[in-house]
């Protein structure tokens, strides 16, 4: 065993597109770190913001959001509202000391398991370099 940091991930996938790319990825044999812990959903636009929050407060060190590309969505304009969401969740991670890096939104679809596979593992280091999450004392998530 090595000494070297291991990230925890939360992915929280579209039922429609990511998930199934995420599966692609799987199916197809395409390496990728198993860092990441995937929650599947129906679609990007019922991610409430909390969900990152809580994935973050029970010891995530990252979160990835990934749904349907804009004009894709299964529901017609649920990831638009999660992208309409995300500035707002990212300045709020900032002001509790969550480095903007540890959070992404990102679009895969079904067909793209070589991209899900790279999405994960760039993420992965890039976490790996940041070490693991810590909160400012006196500071809580959620």
């Amino acid at each position: 065993m090595t000494g070297r940091f291991e990230p925890n991930i939360v992915g929280i996938l579209c039922n429609w597109c990511s998930y199934t790319g995420a599966d692609l990825a799987g199916v197809a044999r395409i390496k990728y770190p198993a860092n990441i812990k995937i929650v599947r959903v129906m679609c990007t636009g019922r991610v409430d913001p909390a969900f990152v929050l809580k994935a973050f407060k029970e010891g995530a060190d990252g979160v990835l959001v990934s749904g349907c590309h804009p004009g894709s969505c299964h529901y017609v304009d649920g990831n638009i509202k999660m992208m309409r969401r995300e500035p707002l969740l990212s300045a709020m991670l900032e002001q509790l000391g969550i480095e903007g890096t540890r959070f992404k939104l990102v679009w895969v679809s079904a067909s793209e398991g070589e991209r899900f596979a790279k999405i994960v593992a760039e993420m992965t280091e890039e976490i790996r370099r940041l070490g693991p999450l810590t909160i400012k004392e006196g500071e809580q998530v959620g």
